[in-house]
């Protein structure tokens, strides 16, 4: 550690916590966030401030304006251009602090590409929004023996757990459990009763901090318990979590979401969304964009996606083929329209 990294750092460097040993861990250590959405904007922005050395940013989503309420990193200027969120992160990431290495990658974390994506790092952090997701990074952590930090937020609820293979319950442990699953308040999305930004805060800070000890070589830190907050009513639970011995994940090893197909065609996106996966498919959006608007179609395009309007809905087009249909949640509208305008 230089004299100016020592000095950017020094108050974290007082932190017994950490120490200089702990700093030096950090510079050098390698982390992935998958989804940099609510939870993920505010994890990375801590975690480059704290130094990570290198941070990996796996999200498929682009900025709306109905993100900038709860979405730390992103600006009005984002919302206006449709930057991808990942394109986004990297560049304000970047401008907070340059030492750090950051890669924001536009893309969706699938069973086809999880251990590609995942692999060498020594933290995975969740920035995801839906348990398919979850679980299959759950199945991709523990395969790749690599601890993650699962996190979630809705309303002004949120719960976060650290979990380390072989030593720690799992996810699916927490998930697959009749008895347990209604702690997380899985029902309800931020869809149908909103999140708070204050909420979010608090549970991807703890998130973070969880991350941190990880990457600055202080698991003995951990708290290892499950941590729930209401930020609203003031109530903080912390719940010691008991290991399944039959769990299908960390005990049978039975991988389903990571074994299974790279990802389904169509899959449920939310915000009244269909998302449409079209996997090895490439497309020259200048080419659609031009002939789009020979159709009378009102297009916007940058270098990364294309939207237009087919009232009542909006399209988002990527250059893999991916598509996302904003207002249905029927898969057999958003199949038609892709055919329609995009092609079968």
């Amino acid at each position: 550690m230089n004299s100016e990294s020592y000095e950017r750092y020094s108050r974290q460097i007082l932190f017994a916590g950490i120490g200089e040993a702990g700093q030096e861990n950090l510079l050098n250590a390698r982390a992935v966030l998958v989804g940099c959405g609510a939870l993920g904007t505010v994890a990375a922005n801590l975690l480059v401030r704290a130094g990570v050395g290198s941070l990996r940013i796996i999200d498929r989503d682009f900025v709306e304006p109905s993100n900038l309420q709860r979405q730390a990193l992103f600006d009005e200027a984002d919302a206006q251009a449709s930057l991808p969120k990942a394109v986004a992160a990297e560049r304000h990431l970047r401008a907070i602090n340059s030492g750090v290495t950051v890669e924001g990658m536009l893309t969706d974390l699938t069973s086809a590409n999880a251990a590609e994506l995942l692999t060498g790092v020594r933290v995975i952090v969740d920035g995801t929004d839906n348990f398919e997701t979850r679980l299959l990074l759950n199945d991709a952590a523990i395969s790749l023996n690599i601890p993650w930090v699962y996190a979630a937020v809705v309303a002004g609820y949120g719960v976060t757990m650290t979990i380390r293979p072989g030593e720690t319950p799992c996810l699916a442990c927490l998930l697959e459990s009749d008895d347990r699953a209604p702690l997380l308040g899985t029902e309800d999305t931020c869809d149908t009763v909103g999140v708070l930004n204050a909420a979010v805060g608090v549970v991807a800070s703890i998130e973070a901090s969880e991350a941190i000890k990880i990457l600055a070589g202080k698991a003995e830190a951990l708290h290892g318990r499950l941590i729930s907050c209401d930020v609203w009513s003031g109530r903080f639970q912390s719940i010691r979590v008991a290991r399944n011995p039959d769990c299908r994940a960390c005990e049978r090893r039975d991988f389903t979401y990571l074994e299974g197909e790279a990802q389904p065609q169509i899959t449920m996106c939310g915000r009244d969304s269909v998302q449409i996966h079209e996997r090895g498919r490439s497309l020259n959006l200048d080419k659609l964009g031009r002939r789009l608007v020979e159709n009378g179609a009102e297009v916007r395009h940058n270098d990364f996606l294309l939207r237009f309007r087919v009232p009542p809905y909006e399209m988002t087009v990527f250059a893999d083929g991916r598509a996302i249909v904003k207002g249905t949640k029927d898969p057999a509208i958003a199949r038609s329209l892709y055919a329609r305008f995009i092609g079968a």
